[in-house]
């Protein structure tokens, strides 16, 4: 074992960020890229790329649980965690390689179906990603203690992953997103194999030992998701209502509604419940609860905002006065065209997003320390909210866009750092590849959500709603945040202040 890992430096910090860090610059990748380059090169509609954004909560769904069940309960590689992350690496960087030839790959094969063929890539990409990233986010807490140590873990995650998401889109910039994703593929195959390699896992992890009660089968799995059973019901839905548009139309909303109400009052039920039930169950599940609301909010974000941008900014530009196009041609001595405008205006304002998400970590945790893990986070949700208003209002113009994604990065800062060292101390130790997989749940199966705001939007044709959707999700979350416990090691460091 390196002298750095038994003493948990910060350069161990770093190396045990990176396979998480290449999960996060694939992902920047998808949002810079993917969207962009259906639309614009291949000519998908709002609806079709939503249908295509789907492939990620399917591959969520399959991927993040199975494979973290199985990863908590094998040796292999000299490591529990190692295998998955180096295959789903490997995996990835191929798919980033087929997705520019989406093209050539219909030519060769015979099939004329674009979004078959992108579904399938985008499928396999999301697949590979979230085979890694549970295990990159798992192998933290084996390695780290509860408390300020493992806080520390996910903050050096988010610091290093954050910085690396804003390169990306500073590439997309300077390069354009069809080198993009020629970049993402070297980068994602280096950071997922090689860190890994040189980081010792434990045979068994301390202090914990195997009981009857750590057994979870298929069955305990769904009833622990039970306030996600409206998200899951409307994810099937929207798979069917793809391809049985004309006859499915008039239950679409009706069910989208009602997904949405019966997931409040469940939350209002398991609230209730909280107050004579104090187990970390309820608690992992009334955090699950709050978690989906958000991720509605941030899907709908990195699927749509290219189509708010053509239709809600693009049309009140200047375009000879873009200042995304301005810094294009700075970084690339090359001047944009209008078919480049949405991508630069997309690459910048999510650059801004991310290199928020990078830099707030550090100090989220140091005001954690003072009020708590719980707070912090529901505070930094609460920019979120007020950054998609303004956006909502005020976005029309390009400057006031950029304001709104840089009070959005504060609350993005938080749901992809914090909550996760609050999540682990609510779960069973011996089993967190299984339940940081079934966590993941409150993210894919709320992606699922957006293909349901992405059809209405294209019903109404009201871009701005977009965002004012967005907002009202996330205040959702906040609500349910506020009846959220503090976890024991930050409550104690917190009541003795």
């Amino acid at each position: 074992m390196l002298e750095i890992q038994k003493k948990l430096t910060n350069t161990f910090y770093a190396i045990l960020a990176l396979p998480a860090t290449a999960v996060g610059f694939a992902l920047s990748t998808q949002i810079a890229a993917l969207s962009w380059i259906l639309n614009k090169k291949f000519g998908l509609n709002i609806h079709e790329v939503a249908f295509v954004w789907l492939a990620g909560p399917l591959a969520g769904i399959f991927g993040q649980v199975i494979v973290g069940m199985i990863s908590d309960n094998v040796w292999f590689m000299k490591g529990r965690r190692r295998p998955f992350i180096i295959i789903g690496g490997i995996i990835g960087a191929l798919m980033f390689l087929a997705l520019p030839q989406i093209g050539v790959i219909s030519e060769a094969t015979g099939i004329t179906n674009i979004i078959l063929i992108a579904s399938v890539i985008a499928l396999m990409l999301d697949l590979s990603i979230n085979v890694t990233f549970n295990p990159a986010r798992s192998i933290i807490a084996d390695l780290t203690p509860e408390g300020k140590k493992r806080t520390a873990g996910y903050v050096w995650m988010q610091v290093i992953s954050g910085t690396f998401g804003v390169l990306a889109y500073f590439l997309s910039m300077v390069f354009g997103n069809e080198t993009l994703l020629l970049i993402a593929s070297v980068f994602v195959l280096v950071c997922s194999v090689f860190p890994i390699l040189i980081i010792e896992e434990p045979r068994e992890l301390e202090g914990l030992k195997e009981s009857k009660e750590d057994a979870h089968t298929v069955m305990d799995i769904f009833k622990s998701i039970f306030p996600l059973y409206g998200f899951l019901v409307f994810g099937v839905f929207s798979l069917i209502f793809h391809f049985y548009q004309i006859e499915l139309r008039a239950i679409h909303n009706p069910l989208l509604i009602s997904a949405l109400i019966y997931t409040v009052i469940i939350g209002v039920y398991i609230i209730y419940k909280s107050k004579t039930d104090k187990s970390d169950n309820i608690e992992f599940q009334k955090i699950m609860l709050a978690h989906t609301f958000t991720w509605i909010a941030f899907q709908s974000m990195f699927v749509m905002t290219g189509f708010f941008i053509d239709k809600q900014i693009i049309p009140n530009l200047d375009l000879t006065n873009v200042f995304a196009n301005k810094f294009a041609e700075f970084l690339t001595g090359v001047e944009q065209t209008k078919d480049t405008t949405t991508g630069n205006i997309i690459s910048f304002g999510f650059l801004i997003l991310n290199a928020v998400g990078a830099v707030f970590p550090m100090a989220l945790s140091a005001i954690a320390k003072k009020i708590g893990r719980v707070r912090t986070y529901t505070a930094a949700l609460i920019f979120s909210a007020v950054g998609y208003f303004y956006i909502a209002f005020f976005g029309k113009h390009e400057l006031n866009f950029y304001s709104g994604m840089f009070l959005t990065g504060i609350g993005w800062s938080a749901v992809i750092s914090i909550v996760f060292s609050i999540v682990t101390e609510r779960i069973n130790q011996n089993k967190m590849g299984l339940f940081m997989g079934i966590f993941n749940l409150a993210v894919v199966l709320p992606q699922m959500m957006s293909q349901g705001v992405a059809n209405i939007i294209s019903e109404t044709q009201n871009y701005q709603l977009l965002y004012i959707l967005c907002g009202v999700f996330v205040c959702f979350s906040v609500v349910f945040w506020l009846f959220i416990k503090e976890p024991r090691s930050t409550a104690d460091l917190v009541s003795h202040k």
